[in-house]
C-alpha cells in the first residue's frame, strides 16, 4: 500500500446503509482528508443526483461535496451525449436523476419512436407494463443502455432486487446486449482515475460488491479491498472460479471502511 495515491470508495453498503452512516465510516473519510489523500466516491446509485448524494452525506458528517461523487447516471449521460446525440431516450428508473442527465432528450413511454431504452435503478416503477413497453421498443430496434448490472442491494429492510435482475430478462427476450456504464465497466473506473489524476497502480477501490466493486477494479488494474458490510456474504472471500473469469479473489478483505486508514498506513 506504500504507493497508493488515491482511493475509490463505494457508498451504499460501505459508507452507509439506507443513507445512515456505518460505524467508523465518517471518521475513516475524515482520516483520508486529514492525510491529503485524494478520493472519489464511485457509485451505481440511481435514486439521487450527485448533488443530492453529496448533500445527504455532508449532513451525516462526511467531509464531501458534489465534485467528490462520480455516479452511474452522470456516466450514462456522457455516453448518450457522445454516442446517441439528440436521441429519443426512454428512461426506466426509480428516483429523480434528471439533473444528472442534462442534455438528454427524455420521452414518454407512449412515444411512437424511441431510439434508446435507458435502465436505471429498480423500484415500483418497474411494473409489468413499463417493462413490456421497454421490450416493445427494443423489438423495434431501440438500443439498450443500463446504468449498472446490480442484481440486488442492501437496505435497512434487507436485500432487495435491483435493475440487473430485470436487465437480464430484457436482454434475453429482445436478443440484445446492453451497454453498461456504471461499475464494473472499465470506462467507469478509468474516468474515476482520470478525475483524480492517478494511474491504476496508484489507486485502491473499496467496496462491498465482489463483482461490481472489487473484481471490476482488479480487472482494471486497481487494487481491490472488500469490506464485510453491506451486501457482503462469506462466500465472497472465496472469490469466483469459472471458465470465463478464472480464479478471482479479492486482494484484501477488511471488516469495514473503519479499517481502511490502518490498511493504508495512515
Amino acid at each position: 500500500m506504500d504507493g497508493v495515491r488515491a482511493v475509490l470508495i463505494d457508498i451504499d453498503g460501505v459508507l452507509t446503509v439506507s443513507w445512515k452512516p456505518l460505524p467508523g465510516a465518517v471518521e475513516a473519510v475524515k482520516a483520508l482528508r486529514s492525510a491529503d489523500l485524494p478520493f472519489a466516491l464511485v457509485t451505481n446509485t440511481t435514486s439521487r443526483t450527485r448533488a443530492r448524494i453529496a448533500e445527504t452525506l455532508a449532513d451525516a458528517g462526511f467531509p464531501v461535496g458534489p465534485d467528490d461523487v462520480l455516479s452511474a447516471p452522470a456516466a450514462t449521460a456522457a455516453h448518450l451525449r457522445e454516442h446517441h446525440p439528440g436521441a429519443a431516450c426512454l428512461l426506466l428508473s426509480s428516483g429523480d436523476v434528471a439533473d444528472d442527465l442534462d442534455g438528454i432528450r427524455l420521452v414518454d413511454p407512449d412515444a411512437d419512436d424511441v431510439d434508446v431504452v435507458v435502465l436505471g435503478g429498480a423500484g415500483p416503477e418497474f411494473s409489468y407494463d413499463a417493462l413490456d413497453t421497454a421490450y416493445r421498443h427494443l423489438q423495434h430496434g431501440a438500443a439498450l443502455v443500463a446504468m449498472h448490472r446490480n442484481l440486488y442491494w442492501r437496505t435497512d429492510a434487507g436485500l432487495q432486487l435491483d435493475a440487473g435482475a430485470f436487465l437480464l430478462g430484457l436482454e434475453k427476450a429482445a436478443d440484445t446486449e446492453a451497454v453498461v456504464l456504471g461499475k464494473p465497466s472499465g470506462a467507469f473506473f478509468a474516468a474515476a482515475l482520470s478525475s483524480l489524476g492517478v494511474g491504476r497502480s496508484e489507486a485502491v477501490m473499496v467496496g462491498d460488491d465482489l463483482e461490481a466493486d472489487v473484481l471490476g477494479a482488479q480487472r482494471a488494474g486497481i487494487t481491490g479491498v472488500l469490506v464485510r458490510t453491506g451486501k457482503f456474504s462469506e462466500k465472497d472471500e472465496e472469490g469466483q472460479d469459472s471458465d470465463e473469469q478464472g480464479d478471482d479473489r479479492p486482494q484484501h478483505v477488511v471488516d469495514s471502511i473503519a479499517d481502511l486508514p490502518e490498511l493504508l498506513g495512515l
